[in-house]
């Protein structure tokens, strides 16, 4: 009894202690953006003039009334929808273009079926910074400059993805496509009907990644956007700070880099549980 009683208070020990480095770690990483949603509340004066305050001020509506609706040389509020557009269509294309080619893959039988998915897959060494001379110059040919097409349908090819698709499909039993089959189900209906619904927790997986990958693109659409209202929210981070003599507009700038950092984190909380049975759940 008194061994099982010394286990049990090392247990709870041990929690206490793992419960409390947590603690510590999350306040550790959260607080520079505590640091960047005061700055994002007080005037100029207080962030250049040390110490800098560690509570939120009075300044918050008018900072970021100015970084939405001003901002620099186009309102964030532009360059957020931009982003979000570009986030969402990088996103939801490459999970439609690697769902169907692993199916492909996976399902159909023509030759050199392996010899396409390993080619696939060594694009991985091919990244968009490799690529970019030729693609900018495809782009350019047709007309997709300055535009949504422009900034997603470059992006949307996924070897990653595709291979982690091909990796799921091959564990489906090779039953339920015969059962489809008997039943007179074709091969996109047996797609739609159980194969997608049977990913779906890979699916929300592959959407949080893919869409913070789209969130943060900065080089591609620093080349292909020349008009400002194309911008986007991480080119807009970018311009607003200073160039030469010129002073920094710290509280605006903090304003939009916390306003920046919004949409990814509700795509995060908001898939959360999915998020976390795609990567470690086995049984699909």
């Amino acid at each position: 009894m008194a061994a099982a009683q010394g286990m049990v208070e090392r247990r709870g020990a041990d929690l206490w202690l793992t419960h409390a480095l947590m603690i510590v770690g999350v306040l550790i990483i959260f607080f520079p953006i505590w640091l960047a949603f005061v700055a994002s509340t007080v005037n100029q004066s207080d962030i250049v003039s040390p110490p800098m305050p560690v509570l939120p001020g009075d300044q918050f509506w008018e900072n970021y009334s100015a970084a939405l609706f001003s901002g620099v040389n186009v309102p964030v509020a532009t360059m957020l929808m931009n982003s979000l557009i570009m986030a969402v269509g990088i996103a939801v294309g490459k999970i439609v273009i690697s769902l169907l080619s692993a199916f492909a893959i996976v399902y159909f039988r023509f030759p050199g079926r392996s010899f396409f998915f390993w080619m696939i897959f060594l694009t991985l060494m091919l990244p968009v910074e490799v690529r970019i001379v030729p693609t900018f110059e495809v782009v350019a040919g047709f007309g997709m400059l300055n535009s949504y097409s422009g900034l997603i349908f470059p992006l949307i090819a996924s070897a990653t993805a595709t291979f982690l698709f091909r990796q799921f499909f091959m564990t489906i039993p090779d039953e339920l496509a015969e059962a489809a089959r008997v039943d007179g189900a074709r091969p996109m209906r047996f797609f739609i009907d159980i194969v997608v619904p049977m990913s779906r927790t890979n699916v929300a997986a592959l959407f949080v990644i893919l869409f913070i990958y789209g969130w943060n693109q900065y080089l591609w659409p620093l080349l292909i956007t020349t008009e400002p209202e194309m911008n986007t929210i991480v080119m807009g981070l970018k311009q607003m700070f200073p160039s030469g003599d010129d002073t920094a507009d710290w509280p605006v700038i903090m304003a939009t880099s916390i306003l920046a950092m919004i949409p990814p984190v509700i795509v995060v909380i908001s898939m959360q549980k999915l998020f976390i049975r795609g990567l470690v759940d086995s049984e699909k």
